[in-house]
């Protein structure tokens, strides 16, 4: 780990930034303020987006975040005592954490680093470096842990130990700080209390984890005495919470109770969870000594048939709140089906079904960047088509055809010399959504990108746009396939809210497929983008689109797309135009302020999350920054979109 002295920190790479990178490059800025801008504005965005993680101590390190969750605080010990604590820690960052490999996962000694401590045990790996994460994988928003194994000095004291969460020579991990505060007594510690439960049909032991003075509750309100249900139906619950300590909550959430090392079964999970193990996380919702506060969330009842008791803990600042246990009696009246989905759009109306709009997205021009040629080859084979549906050459997996616009005329080489054609061509794979690459295309060598983003599902063409003098690569897909690629956000942020962004966004292109279906080729359509052949470009003045390999590093944005599939914002029964940006000055603003005229569903609201800040884009519609906090303060993405966007209804429109 000493070589992380020697790092750097790597900025993330989020969509939004390339809404305001697009206008300086269309200003012709770029060779003087471009690399500025981004590296400022990469790290003012960073240092605000996680503002909710406790101990951060930097900003986000080579893609590497945690917040803790799970334990700490005061512990009591008998001089020579050996005992061992948990540390529970969530992965907010853009990485798997893993217990074994090159960047392996472990806590090191800290304040000052590598020291040696006098809690050493003889579990430790070494006198500054305890132990490493219990789990072999920990994916991101779940919750690693931490079996920190401590040995008493025999000197009674009071003591202060600091430990820090590291990827292994790769970065100390922001929010991976923790403190103990050790009282080293002559009274003999008593042991932990064990209880018996039933949990999920099964017998299993639960310890309780240290718990801070001051930290009391009283839970005074269940919305239901008893819960009678089927099995695994989802179940809406409220409890009223009061802080009956001294202390107050400043970080707090309802989560599963710890079984030995790991959380216990997540047969409970329902998708509006902020984790499988945490029901719901506030971070900015402050609840004083004194308070009552109510509390919603959802879990799923057992499967079988049956009285059980479904239990769930309170926790707070990191440490388990005596008082805080939250036992619900559930009768499940008949077994569950053996296979058992959530619905995740349950309640969503179905309107009159359309068939998947194909998008056209206007992907790349073809200038000096490429050498003014589009080289193309697909993982499958393939077929090179003209306009009008010619045949015009049958490819295998994996061979390149090269191709170009010159003097009104499409050319293309395929190994057999020149060819050309009057009509524009298309590259058709033979298998549906197959991968096509731009191999002469590489962003990491023309734009600076740390990823060369340069394949593409399904059919892609090459066309010249006569009223603009450019031409075009055309991405032509399903419109599901186009939201998987979609560039807007990243992996780390929270859930619910890249489902409320990919339900904008899928509204956003429909509201544009349809002003130009079938009028693509005129004038007459509607759309922005009349005489240049495609719905939307994919850029920041319309939505970041980035194809399949943003697609295989952000595996939840498909996620998202999948679980509201087919979802679109409507207002009297017509698609509305979705707008959204990046960040307010704690207000969103009126159609009317920014564009002129008026749009009902479009009114200024206030973003308390954004209070103070600076705004960032446009700020009309749905501020991201105030959309991710509401997700993390526990709102599911239906909440977030009928808060943005006024008197609005959810329609799904397609399978």
């Amino acid at each position: 780990m000493r070589s992380l002295e020697r790092g750097w920190i790597t900025l993330r790479d989020m969509g939004f930034f390339d809404k305001i990178k697009h206008m300086i490059l269309f200003m012709g800025w770029k060779k003087h303020f471009l690399p500025i801008f981004t590296a400022i504005f990469s790290a003012v965005f960073l240092s605000f987006i996680f503002l909710s993680a406790t101990n951060v101590f930097a900003a986000p390190k080579k893609g590497y975040e945690a917040m803790q969750v799970v334990g700490g605080g005061k512990i009591t010990m008998s001089p020579a005592e050996e005992k061992t604590i948990m540390i529970g820690f969530q992965n907010i960052g853009e990485h798997v954490w893993e217990k074994n490999g090159k960047a392996f996962v472990s806590i090191y000694t800290y304040d000052p680093k590598y020291r040696t401590s006098i809690f050493q045990s003889s579990s430790w790996i070494s006198q500054d470096q305890p132990v490493k994460i219990q789990e072999e994988v920990v994916k991101v928003g779940e919750v690693g842990h931490i079996l920190l194994s401590l040995k008493a000095p025999t000197t009674p004291g009071t003591y202060k130990e600091t430990f820090a969460l590291a990827a292994e020579d790769i970065a100390w991990i922001p929010g991976g700080l923790f403190t103990l505060i050790i009282d080293v007594s002559q009274t003999t510690s008593l042991p932990k209390k064990t209880e018996q439960t039933n949990l999920h049909d099964t017998n299993v032991q639960k310890s309780t984890d240290q718990i801070r003075e001051g930290y009391q509750a009283s839970l005074l309100l269940k919305s239901q005495k008893k819960v009678v249900t089927k099995g695994g139906e989802i179940i809406s619950f409220t409890i009223g919470m009061k802080n009956s300590g001294t202390k107050a909550w400043n970080k707090w959430a309802v989560q599963l109770p710890q079984i030995g090392v790991a959380s216990i079964s997540t047969d409970y999970y329902v998708s509006s969870w902020a984790d499988k193990n945490i029901l719901i996380s506030k971070a900015n919702e402050t609840i004083e000594p004194g308070s009552l506060h109510f509390i919603d969330f959802q879990f799923r009842a057992p499967k079988t048939q049956g009285l059980h008791i479904v239990k769930f803990i309170f926790v707070a600042d990191g440490s388990l709140v005596s008082g805080g246990e939250i036992d619900i009696p559930v009768e499940v009246t008949t077994n569950a089906p053996n296979i058992i989905k959530e619905k995740e759009i349950e309640n969503i109306p179905v309107g009159e079904f359309i068939e998947e709009p194909i998008m056209r997205i206007g992907i790349l021009t073809i200038d000096e960047e490429t050498g003014y040629t589009a080289d193309i080859t697909c993982e499958t084979d393939f077929d090179v088509r003209d306009g009008n549906g010619n045949l015009m050459a049958e490819m295998k997996s994996g061979e390149v055809v090269s191709s170009f616009y010159k003097k009104m005329k499409y050319w293309f080489n395929r190994g057999k010399g020149l060819e050309n054609t009057s009509y524009y061509l298309r590259f058709i794979p033979k298998e549906a959504n197959a991968v096509c690459t731009v191999v002469n295309f590489d962003r990491t060598k023309t734009r600076n990108s740390s990823h060369p983003d340069n394949q593409f599902r399904n059919i892609l063409e090459l066309r010249y746009s006569e009223e603009k003098d450019i031409v075009w690569l055309i991405n032509e897909l399903p419109i599901e396939m186009y939201l998987r690629g979609l560039g807007e956000t990243s992996e780390a942020s929270h859930h619910e809210f890249k489902k409320a962004l990919i339900t904008v966004a899928r509204t956003y292109a429909l509201y544009h497929w349809q002003r130009g279906v079938d009028k693509l080729e005129t004038t007459e359509s509607s759309t922005k983008h009349a005489g240049e052949y495609f719905h939307m470009n994919a850029y920041a003045d319309d939505q970041v689109y980035k194809g399949y390999g943003y697609e295989t590093r952000h595996p939840s944005i498909g996620k998202s797309a999948e679980q509201t599939s087919g979802v679109v914002v409507t207002y009297n029964g017509k698609i509305a135009i979705t707008p959204y940006f990046s960040r307010s000055d704690g207000r969103t603003r009126d159609w009317n302020e920014v564009w002129g005229g008026s749009i009902a569903w479009l009114k200024s609201v206030p973003v308390p999350w954004d209070q103070g800040k600076t705004l960032w884009g446009h700020g009309v519609g749905m501020s991201a920054t105030g959309a991710l906090a509401m997700a993390r303060e526990g709102k599911n993405w239906e909440e977030i979109l009928h808060y943005f966007y006024q008197d609005i209804d959810l329609l799904k429109q397609w399978e």
